[in-house]
């Protein structure tokens, strides 16, 4: 059966006005991660009403709701937690109450991602309308505690609940460009140890800060030699917090820590993250230690799960046949050429194919730009071309 991409985007078009209430009844449920409760609770009762197959919330709190009872598993993503307000003062409305005009959507979590939500929920409704179903099933998926620890939901998905896509769309924001890897990250800790004393004397100890002060220097050179990739990019580290610690104000400090955000391009890995840094002279000279932090935080569900802060890089060739089908839809669809291209920031395809190697495509509607800033928004009508696209894909791909 050929596809009827016209149809599609005239049923998007149409629930133009369904997808933009949803999404602001979403924006006004705060759900920073771990709080996630209340907005897991409307998506499901929008799953509903649009007649999803099955509906289901896991132990941590990830909604599931599934279209269609054919062999072949095609998952899409959005993690449905957000960020806070940051500052209230730089933000020119209601971060929570949002505004609406002809073009856009206002609030926190319309483009970092609940836009992507309100889209794959109505192409579930596209795909029933259309009676586009067809040998798969098309897993849709509203995940937790994202923005806290990119890739956790998915580690719990694949661990402990066995599912496993053919591949999965990641709707994080592309500006409805197609987004084919990111780079990964590691968020790293180094301390070093002193001894305390008076600090009227500070010589009969050890400074465990002055112990650190060369360690930063070095971290700045290694820094700037980080590998680069082509398409991906360079490799950054940056310090981005220092702790210390003594028995007062009137004390050598006995120690010190910092933290380091590390994005790791394609070819990198996170032993050799670690070992780059233990090898730096100051950090030996120091006797300081190197470790990953872990999350370990409960979901809103009390559920907790422990992992370490690794979130390897991915990348998935352009002639991939994941690829090739967003391509391919989208061209069919809006008849141009897409864009092609690559995240900035970290998703949950670090884990769904940077641990576990199962392809990932990224789009979204919303801008990479709008995440975690005052004011963020998205347009209506990249709803309307997203819900199209998420309806228009699983039915390409199984003709690919």
């Amino acid at each position: 059966m050929d596809i009827p991409f016209d149809d599609i985007l005239k049923q998007a078009e149409a629930y133009e006005k369904d997808m933009v209430k949803f999404l602001r009844d979403m924006v006004r449920l705060p759900s920073e991660s771990t709080e996630e409760g209340d907005v897991i609770a409307r998506i499901k009762e929008e799953m509903e009403k649009v007649g999803f197959d099955s509906i289901s919330i896991d132990k941590m709190g990830n909604i599931h709701g599934r279209i269609g009872n054919g062999e072949r598993l095609i998952a899409m993503d959005a993690h449905i937690d957000t960020v806070g307000v940051g500052e209230i003062e730089n933000w020119d409305f209601d971060p929570y109450e949002g505004f609406e005009d002809d073009t856009y959507i206002g609030g926190r979590g319309t483009s970092d991602q609940e836009g992507g939500m309100a889209s794959m929920v109505y192409a579930g409704k596209i795909i029933k309308d259309l009676g586009l179903e067809d040998d798969y099933t098309l897993l849709i998926t509203g995940t937790v505690q994202e923005e806290d620890c990119d890739g956790l939901p998915w580690v719990y998905i694949i661990e402990e609940l066995d599912i496993r896509p053919e591949f999965v769309v990641i709707t994080e924001p592309t500006s409805l460009n197609i987004y084919r890897g990111q780079r990964g990250r590691m968020e790293i800790k180094v301390s070093t140890h002193g001894v305390s004393c008076h600090g009227s004397a500070p010589e009969r100890g050890e400074n465990a800060i002055f112990k650190m002060g060369p360690i930063l220097n070095d971290l700045q050179e290694l820094a700037k030699n980080l590998h680069e990739d082509p398409f991906l990019g360079k490799g950054t580290l940056t310090v981005s917090e220092i702790f210390s610690k003594s028995p007062s104000r009137c004390a050598v400090a006995d120690g010190c820590s910092i933290s380091i955000d590390r994005r790791l391009t394609h070819g990198e890995t996170h032993t050799g993250a670690i070992e780059e840094i233990e090898n730096l002279p100051s950090v030996k000279q120091a006797g300081a230690t190197v470790e990953m932090y872990e999350y370990k935080e409960a979901s809103y569900t009390g559920l907790v799960y422990p992992t370490k802060a690794y979130f390897p890089s991915w990348l998935i060739d352009e002639d991939h046949v994941a690829t090739q089908t967003l391509v391919e839809t989208y061209k069919d669809l809006f008849k141009e050429e897409p864009l092609v291209d690559r995240w900035t920031f970290s998703t949950n395809g670090v884990s769904i194919m940077g641990r576990y190697g199962i392809p990932c495509v990224g789009f979204g509607p919303g801008h990479e730009i709008e995440a975690h800033a005052p004011n963020e928004k998205t347009e209506k009508d990249h709803l309307v071309k997203a819900a199209a696209m998420y309806a228009a894909i699983p039915k390409m791909y199984l003709n690919q």
